[in-house]
């Protein structure tokens, strides 16, 4: 059995005074993404490379971000199923891009590099293992066609 869930987001953008969408290099890629039932918009722009804003969140930001986010509820999920008390939780992620002379492109590979202080020093291998499990379990992990690789090093604390 399935449970569908729907998720909504509403993207808004307009063009500035001065600007044209008629040459790709002059216009505000700054735009704002409102979450359903979520009290605070997203301020959001394109990555610097394209154009962007630095100092905003970028759609590749996001997706990064959804993905290790995900990977460590679904962790803390797998942990608690395995008696297994986390302390912290720390994942510096990385994303390869890939930019085609055309524009198009996609990501190639995720790097999740998590660090997980645990309380057990005899759940240590375990701890580790259920790194797979998790991204088994993750949603985000599970709509993407690129690979996800996992260096994990676990702490007893």
């Amino acid at each position: 059995m399935f449970i569908n869930h729907t998720f909504k987001a509403t993207v808004k953008w307009e063009i500035k005074e001065g600007e044209s969408t008629q040459n790709p290099r002059t216009f505000s890629r700054n735009h704002e993404v409102l979450i359903d039932n979520k009290a605070i918009p997203l301020q959001v722009s394109a990555a610097k490379t394209f154009r962007g804003d630095d100092s905003l969140y970028n759609p590749e930001d996001l997706l990064l971000s959804a993905l290790t986010s995900c990977h460590m509820m679904s962790y803390l999920y797998v942990c608690a199923q395995n008696n297994i008390e986390v302390l912290s939780y720390t994942d510096n992620a990385e994303a390869d891009l890939e930019v085609e002379a055309s524009g198009s492109g996609s990501f190639k590979t995720v790097r999740l590099k998590p660090v997980v202080t645990i309380k057990d020093e005899s759940q240590k291998d375990l701890a580790k293992s259920l790194h797979i499990k998790a991204n088994q379990l993750c949603f985000i992990a599970n709509s993407c066609n690129f690979p996800i690789v996992h260096n994990a090093t676990i702490v007893v604390k």
